[in-house]
C-alpha cells in the first residue's frame, strides 16, 4: 500500500496556505473513521490521508523546514498506514474529568489487548498493541494506544462483499459491544484492504478487455 514520502508532504511554505482547507476536509474524513466503543473509548482508524495530515501538522507546529526533520516524522507515522491486509487505529480512553481519568486508567490495565474486531461469520480478531513502545505500566494503562488488526484473505473478501462488522471490548471493567458497527464506518475502513481495490478494478478491467480502444 502507498506510504508517505517527502514529495507527498511538501514543504512548510506549501502547506501553510492550504492548511485551513485541509483541516476542514480532514474533519469530515475522520468523522467516518471514528468508532465509539462505549462511552469512554474510541477507535480512530488511520490511513494514508490521516497520517499525511498528522505529519503536515507536526511540520506546521514545530516549524520544520529541513528535509531530514520532516523525514523523521514520516518514519514515525508511516507504520500506522494499513498494509492492505490489516487495519490500524489509535485507541483513546477519554474522560473529561482528570480525577476520573486517573482512576479509570488504573482500572483498565491491558484494555488495549482486549479489544476485538470481527467480520460477521468469522472468528474475532484481537488487537496487536503498541508495537513501537510500551505505553502501560503494571499500575496503569495509557490514555492512547496504537493497535493493529490482521485479517485472513477470507475475512477480507467477505468484508469487501458487504459482510457486517462487530467491535467489542472484553475487559472485565469495560465490556461493550457494537453489533453492527455503523455502515458509513464499515464502508470507510474496508477501503483500507488491498482486496477492495482489486474488486473495484475488476469490472473496469472487464470492460477494457471487451471494449476496443480508439485513438482520438
Amino acid at each position: 500500500m502507498k506510504k508517505l514520502n517527502l514529495a507527498a508532504i511538501g514543504t512548510l511554505e506549501q502547506y501553510q496556505p492550504q492548511r485551513p482547507l485541509t483541516r476542514r476536509a480532514m474533519i469530515e474524513h475522520k468523522r467516518n473513521r471514528r468508532l465509539a466503543l462505549g462511552p469512554h473509548v474510541s477507535l480512530h482508524f488511520e490511513d494514508y490521508m490521516t497520517m499525511k495530515y498528522q505529519v503536515q501538522e507536526m511540520m506546521y507546529v514545530e516549524q520544520l523546514s529541513e528535509a531530514a526533520a520532516i523525514q523523521e516524522e514520516i518514519d514515525v507515522y508511516n507504520p500506522l498506514i494499513p498494509d492492505g491486509n490489516n487495519l490500524k487505529c489509535t485507541l483513546m480512553i477519554e474522560f473529561p474529568d482528570a480525577n476520573q481519568r486517573r482512576q479509570a486508567l488504573r482500572q483498565l490495565i491491558a484494555l488495549e489487548r482486549q479489544v476485538f474486531l470481527q467480520v460477521a461469520g468469522f472468528e474475532p480478531v484481537g488487537a496487536i498493541a503498541n508495537e513501537d513502545l510500551t505505553r502501560s505500566t503494571p499500575d496503569k494503562t495509557a490514555a492512547v494506544h496504537f493497535l493493529r488488526f490482521e485479517f485472513t484473505p477470507a475475512m477480507i473478501d467477505a468484508a469487501c462483499q458487504g459482510a457486517h462488522w462487530i467491535a467489542f471490548s472484553d475487559h472485565p471493567r469495560y465490556r461493550h459491544r457494537l453489533d453492527p458497527i455503523p455502515e458509513v464506518i464499515a464502508q470507510s475502513i474496508v477501503r483500507d484492504f488491498r482486496r477492495h481495490s482489486q474488486i473495484a478494478a475488476a469490472p473496469l478491467a472487464a470492460r477494457n478487455a471487451t471494449t476496443p480502444l480508439t485513438e482520438t
